[in-house]
């Protein structure tokens, strides 16, 4: 079965109409568009948690000489374009915004809305697809290009930090836990994230960025714990850079005095 989420492409205002061309038969996908300059949240990828639903802003380039009733979007697809999966609650279009009115060229912006509390939507939906263009046509025929873009959906994770204790004395040693959990699309909770390395950073009082002092691996409930020596004041956070189907994400820092 196919699998559309979730609603139908919503227009930001009146189609802008160039010419008087007669539509093409009803239900055909049809040739006369081209999709260009296509851009889907700034090439990054498409990090989504357990209940919030997320905007993804886009833009793209349309350039036709065709009466279109509504839309035109861009959107994640797998399979085919037409036919395959699509991954959208909800996409709203901006009005056109004309570039060359004699060739038909408009720029268009696009928010498009998944929410990953949708019956549809899953932990096997994370990983990577690809964008589609469309455009519904007068006459109930529609255009459908594949823009070769590739998207990456992954499932957001969170990172939890603690150094102890505080203050402390220097050369002492400063204990450091936390936990790296993932989003569950399947039963809408954070879990324990097991088998990741982990970076533990440090960023000394007064400076402007953190550097990287070791690294360490959740055990099976996500949990990290490792000791450094105190030599400094400063601020310890741990860092996962993520992979293919789990973003990359950060803890909050703590700050230590060392005295």
């Amino acid at each position: 079965m196919r699998k559309t989420m979730w609603k139908a492409a919503v227009a930001g205002g009146a189609a802008v109409v160039f010419t008087g061309v007669a539509a093409v038969p009803a239900g055909a996908a049809e040739g006369g568009v081209a999709f260009t300059r296509v851009s889907v949240n700034g090439g990054k990828p498409i990090v989504i948690g357990v209940k919030e639903e997320v905007e993804v802003r886009a833009s793209f380039r349309m350039t036709t000489k065709l009466r279109y009733d509504y839309g035109p979007m861009v959107f994640p697809y797998r399979g085919h374009p037409d036919s395959g999966d699509t991954l959208h609650s909800t996409v709203i279009t901006s009005d056109c915004k004309v570039v060359d009115k004699a060739k038909g060229i408009c720029d268009f912006q696009e928010w498009l809305y998944i929410d990953p509390r949708h019956i549809d939507f899953g932990n096997k939906d994370a990983g990577t697809w690809r964008t589609a263009a469309r455009v519904f046509l007068a006459g109930d025929a529609h255009d459908t290009d594949d823009e070769n873009l590739p998207l990456q959906v992954k499932r957001a994770t969170r990172v939890t930090v603690n150094a102890s204790p505080e203050p402390v004395a220097k050369g002492k040693t400063i204990t450091v836990t936390g936990r790296v959990t993932r989003a569950n699309w399947d039963t809408h909770t954070y879990q324990g994230y097991a088998g990741r390395t982990v970076s533990l950073q440090f960023k000394a009082a007064g400076a402007s960025s953190y550097t990287t002092v070791k690294k360490a691996t959740t055990n099976s409930t996500g949990a990290l714990k490792t000791t450094v020596k105190a030599a400094g004041s400063g601020t310890w956070r741990w860092s996962y850079y993520g992979n293919s189907t789990s973003g990359a994400k950060s803890s909050a820092g703590d700050y230590v005095a060392v005295r």
